[in-house]
């Protein structure tokens, strides 16, 4: 009796986490039937879930009429799992920095721009730093860039349209494209000169355990990019092999 009723618990948290996934989907909201479509359930089974997930704020009706919605609950995981990310990415950082001497970045992707989440300044007297909390471009950083090749090549060139109109920038995008698909394929995101003159910087992308977009990079001013560019690219690639491993946890 005792293995039945484990067994069943462990059935509904799996339910109820497909559920929230689908809904995860859908931020203008659900109704009973499209979750129960979607997650391939008897609609019975979908509303009593839904009903203990509302009972928790993990799930919310939405104001707007259109159903079911991912409730502030999952707010606070949300913000508890970036917390998180940030403890354990800060290893990373200032091994990069020490061995480079640059300043590492880690960022998230969050709606049409990368978000600083933490930094490790380097330790030469010119170096490049920026705010955590600043907001910097998709196309033109190597952060940016990194996490647009994570994504579905069709999103990644929407967003990367939108940029352009919305900056008024003028891009080869046969280039561009070809860049993110050199990235897909293993290679580290660069940027060389376009984001701010007089600072290059390359990167790497990574999902986090809850499937957001983050980056890792090194800025360093071009006056010594070349030099640096072998001891960078090193750095961060074994930074990267370390990220994978710990996502994978």
């Amino acid at each position: 009796m005792a293995d039945d009723n484990s067994r069943n618990g462990i059935q509904v948290i799996a339910r109820a986490a497909a559920i929230l996934r689908a809904l995860r989907g859908a931020p203008s909201g659900m109704s009973f039937g499209q979750i129960a479509e979607a997650v391939d359930l008897p609609r019975s089974t979908v509303q009593r879930i839904i009903s203990a997930l509302q009972d928790e704020r993990m799930v919310i009706a939405s104001l707007q009429g259109g159903g079911l919605r991912i409730g502030p609950e999952m707010q606070s995981f949300a913000d508890a799992a970036q917390y998180n990310i940030v403890e354990s990415c800060r290893l990373f950082l200032s091994e990069l920095s020490q061995a480079t001497g640059e300043t590492a970045d880690l960022s998230v992707l969050r709606g049409a721009g990368m978000i600083f989440l933490d930094q490790v300044p380097g330790t030469h007297r010119l170096r490049t730093v920026s705010s955590v909390g600043e907001v910097f471009p998709l196309t033109s950083t190597a952060n940016g860039k990194a996490c647009l090749a994570l994504m579905e090549p069709q999103k990644a060139q929407r967003l990367a349209r939108a940029e352009w109109e919305r900056r008024a920038m003028n891009v080869d995008e046969a280039i561009f494209l070809r860049d993110l698909d050199s990235i897909r394929a293993g290679s580290l995101a660069y940027d060389l000169d376009e984001h701010t003159d007089g600072i290059s910087g390359v990167g790497f992308g990574f999902r986090d355990w809850g499937g957001d977009l983050h980056a890792i990079s090194v800025p360093v001013p071009t006056t010594r990019f070349a030099q640096k560019r072998p001891l960078v690219e090193a750095a961060l690639e074994k930074a990267r092999e370390h990220v994978v491993r710990m996502m994978a946890r």
